[in-house]
């Protein structure tokens, strides 16, 4: 595996955007299982993009500015949408013992592939940068790029799920705290808006 693919990958991970500050919320706000749902559901988020890149559809949306404005402008209302029901939820944090409903833990996971999904930076992401470690007309060049999705899907898993792990460890310190609870749900919102406001500008 090149080096340079792995260290760059992984600081794409890291970097906080849109499915790091899911994860966090869920950690803090529903637990370490919470954490880890959203992160296998921001994980799966990516597939679209790597089947899309791979598939050849990343290049028509590269050529074409409606269907990257359309994709994009999707991900603005998903991310103000995530915004509002986080100011919305005024229910107080509880520590459950017994693991979250399957019905909880299901639309966890669709909200984080739809954040993922309604994100074209992933997919221009995927585009302009797996190719570089493919050499044009190498043989088994489809199984290298599915290899090399498959590795950045690995970290974005583990990373994420740590980031929800580090986040449900600080909860208890938020749940004796109502106040340090509204302020988080109001920087967690914030920061929904300052990404969609930030994916609103983007550009090819």
């Amino acid at each position: 595996m090149d080096a340079a693919f792995l260290i760059t990958s992984l600081i794409v991970v890291v970097t906080p955007g849109t499915g790091v500050i899911y994860t966090l919320s869920a950690g803090l706000t529903q637990g370490r299982r919470a954490g880890v749902v959203a992160a296998i559901g921001c994980t799966l988020g990516i597939v679209p993009h790597m089947a899309a890149t791979i598939s050849g559809v990343a290049a028509l949306m590269h050529a074409s500015a409606t269907a990257f404005q359309v994709l994009k402008y999707l991900g603005v209302a998903y991310l103000l949408y995530m915004a509002w029901a986080t100011l919305k939820d005024k229910d107080p944090i509880v520590v459950e013992r017994e693991a979250a409903p399957r019905t909880a833990a299901t639309r966890m996971v669709v909200r984080g592939i739809l954040i993922n999904i309604l994100n074209p930076k992933l997919t221009m992401f995927f585009f302009a940068f797996l190719p570089q470690f493919v050499q044009p007309g190498e043989a088994g060049s489809l199984l290298r790029m599915l290899e090399l999705s498959a590795v950045f899907m690995l970290l974005t898993i583990v990373v994420f799920a740590a980031y929800g792990a580090v986040a449900a460890a600080l909860r208890t310190h938020v749940i004796s705290r109502p106040r340090v609870l509204t302020w988080m749900r109001r920087f967690f919102a914030g920061s929904f808006v300052a990404l969609g406001a930030k994916l609103a500008s983007a550009t090819r």
